[in-house]
């Protein structure tokens, strides 16, 4: 019997226009009100995913920045969460930057959760876009949440690290990715997001025990659940790890081919089609054996 289920946010319990659909809120209620633990798992920095946690009033801690950091969304608890040394944060900026990347540096993991960044290439317009949605979202607490530093070099050491990123195009990041890879090596653990039809990647940067399947197995752990109790869904290759870590693993219908093809995935419908919606109604509410 699923106890615990984990969505992804973007692409899968947001539709394409960013939004909640009915149907899928409706059966995350459902969900819960059968007894289960309902959570977002998202790429997202938690300040980040905060609104939307709020919005959907979540009986579990929310797992966010890729598993690095789960935090109660109503309380701000922090119930458990991995950093980044200050000398492997260091190396990952300056590795990053010398390659032609810009770099976010995610900090504070006890508190909403603070941005910092020191320069944005002019040429990088995915990253400026996401800097003033950011600041949009936070409104009169943007000021605390995005912060522009004179050099993250000169200040990342006075700073608890949870995870860093840098975004652009797919091809600056692809060519990004694979020198990124060959710096650090396995002193991290790198995860790509991508979206071609807005040719835009993200690249996240964690610590080696964090990511959304380390999270959600934290999380499995915390609540004494099997994984048979565990179910997942996603649409990218940052939801590869906890997919393959479920007993239940669903993959959205706009999912990328290469997760589509994976035999071992029950495929739903899109995210515009209601696809979270269908599969809690078949696995959880119908209690169908995946």
């Amino acid at each position: 019997m699923i106890k615990l289920l984990a969505l992804d946010l973007d692409g899968t319990t947001l539709n394409s226009r960013g939004e909640i659909a009915p149907e899928t809120r409706q059966a995350i209620r459902q969900a819960e009100e059968k007894g289960v633990l309902v959570t977002i798992a998202t790429g997202r920095r938690f300040r980040d995913a905060l609104p939307v946690g709020l919005d959907l009033g979540l009986n579990a801690p929310l797992i966010t920045h890729n598993g690095g950091l789960l935090k109660f969304a109503q309380t701000l608890e922090t119930v458990a969460y991995s950093l980044l040394s200050p000398e492997t944060s260091c190396q990952i900026v300056t590795a990053g930057k010398a390659l032609g990347g810009d770099a976010l540096v995610s900090t504070d993991p006890h508190g909403k959760g603070t941005l910092l960044y020191d320069r944005v290439s002019a040429d990088n317009t995915p990253l400026q876009k996401y800097i003033q949605w950011a600041i949009r979202l936070h409104g009169v607490e943007a000021e605390n949440s995005v912060i522009h530093v004179p050099s993250l070099e000169e200040v990342i050491a006075g700073h608890e690290v949870v995870h860093i990123s840098f975004s652009g195009t797919l091809d600056a990041m692809a060519a990004l990715e694979i020198d990124l890879r060959g710096e650090l090596a396995d002193r991290v653990n790198l995860l790509t997001t991508v979206y071609p039809a807005m040719d835009f990647t993200l690249i996240d940067i964690l610590p080696p025990d964090a990511s959304k399947g380390f999270g959600l197995e934290k999380l499995a752990a915390i609540e004494n659940l099997e994984v048979d109790n565990v179910m997942a869904i996603g649409d990218n290759f940052n939801d590869l790890e906890m997919l393959e870590y479920a007993g239940t693993a669903v993959v959205m219908g706009n999912a990328d081919p290469s997760l589509l093809e994976r035999g071992e995935f029950y495929t739903t419908l899109s995210n515009d089609e209601g696809g979270v919606a269908a599969a809690i109604e078949r696995f959880i509410l119908n209690e169908e054996i995946s």
